[in-house]
């Protein structure tokens, strides 16, 4: 089974944090519920540990619904305090 590419901001991130991140449940409460019924499979198994930790690489599914975990590009993002270029985020904060 296939499932979208949903990039993480690190190398791991744990299982009822990734289905909410990727929208294959609304909310961290319909998270728990879920894996706590058996719902929730990784890698074609099902988990019912919250907390278990997501490499690059697993899939995750919830009834139906597939989400890879993928590596954030590099790049893929806007770090305002780092960025190398001339905007100046005061002059038009409260325009």
């Amino acid at each position: 089974m296939q499932g979208a590419e949903v990039a993480i901001s690190g190398e791991t991130i744990k299982l009822g944090q990734f289905i909410k991140l990727a929208s294959l449940v609304a909310t961290g409460g319909e998270a728990k519920e879920a894996i706590a019924a058996g719902q929730v499979s990784v890698n074609g198994e099902v988990d019912t540990r919250r907390g278990k930790t997501l490499r690059v690489g697993d899939l995750v599914c919830v009834a139906g619904s597939c989400a890879r975990v993928s590596a954030e590009a590099e790049g893929d993002y806007f770090d305002e305090a780092t960025a190398d270029d001339d905007f100046d985020p005061e002059k038009w904060r409260n325009l």
